[in-house]
C-alpha cells in the first residue's frame, strides 16, 4: 500500500537533506567554480546514482547494520574522515585556472557515486527517509523514494553548481581562486565537526522510530 499523505513531507525532507550545506554540497560549488556546469553534471549524477543505491539498500533492511554492529559505524567515520581530509587537501591546491580553463578534473560520476558509501550525511539522510518517510513497502515504494530524491536534488545540487559558476567572474585571478578553494576546503573539513561528534549518524537515524514510539510526545 501507497501513503499518499508521506508524499509531501518526504518531498519536503529531501529538500532539506540535499539543499542544506553538506560535503556533497560544497564540492559542487567548487566544482562549479572551477569547472563549470557541464563538467560537473557527472559529479552530480554520481551523487544521484550513490544515493539511490544506498537508498535501495537500506530499504531491503540492511539499514540496521549499524545498530547490530556499532563497530562497522566507527570504520564508516574513519574511513569517511581519512576520505574527506584528502579531498580538502586536493581543494586547497587545486591549480588556478589557466586560459580560461581549470588545469584540473572534476569528480567522475564513479567517484561521486562511491564518495556516497563513505559519507555519514548521506548513510543518515537514506537511513531516515526510508525509516520515517517510506510511502509504504514493496518495489512501488523504494521506486518512489529514488525519484523523489533524484528530482528534488537535480533542483537543488543544480543550484549550488549554478551559484560557484556564477563566481566565476570573480575568481578570475589566482589569488581570489586561490583563496577560494582553501575556504572550500576548511569548510569541507569543518563538516567533519558533526560526524566526529557522533551527531547525525545512520544509526541514530534508523533509531528514530523507536525514540518517537517511546515519547509521550
Amino acid at each position: 500500500m501507497i501513503d499518499p499523505a508521506l508524499i509531501l513531507p518526504l518531498v519536503l525532507f529531501a529538500f532539506a537533506s540535499t539543499g542544506t550545506p553538506g560535503p556533497n554540497n560544497i564540492m559542487l560549488l567548487t566544482s562549479g567554480a572551477n569547472f563549470g556546469y557541464r563538467r560537473t553534471v557527472p559529479h552530480m549524477v554520481g551523487i544521484w546514482t550513490g544515493l539511490v543505491s544506498m537508498l535501495l539498500i537500506m530499504s531491503t533492511g540492511l539499514g540496521e547494520l549499524f545498530d547490530r554492529y556499532p563497530v562497522a559505524e566507527i570504520i564508516l567515520k574513519v574511513a569517511a574522515t581519512g576520505y574527506m581530509l584528502w579531498l580538502a587537501w586536493k581543494i586547497a591546491r587545486a591549480a588556478p585556472v589557466e586560459g580560461g580553463d581549470a588545469t584540473g578534473t572534476p569528480m567522475t560520476l564513479l567517484q561521486a557515486a562511491a564518495f556516497q558509501w563513505v559519507n555519514p550525511k548521506a548513510w543518515a539522510m537514506c537511513a531516515t527517509a526510508v525509516t520515517l518517510y517510506s510511502v509504504g513497502s514493496g518495489w512501488l515504494a523504494m521506486a518512489i523514494l529514488a525519484i523523489v530524491f533524484i528530482m528534488v536534488s537535480s533542483v537543488t545540487n543544480s543550484t549550488w553548481i549554478v551559484l560557484g559558476q556564477q563566481m566565476t567572474r570573480f575568481l578570475s585571478t589566482p589569488g581570489r581562486l586561490r583563496a577560494f578553494n582553501i575556504t572550500m576546503a576548511l569548510l569541507l573539513v569543518a563538516s567533519l565537526y558533526p560526524i566526529l561528534l557522533g551527531q547525525g549518524s545512520a544509526g541514530q537515524a534508523a533509531a528514530a522510530p523507536e525514540i518517537s514510539a517511546q515519547s509521550p510526545d
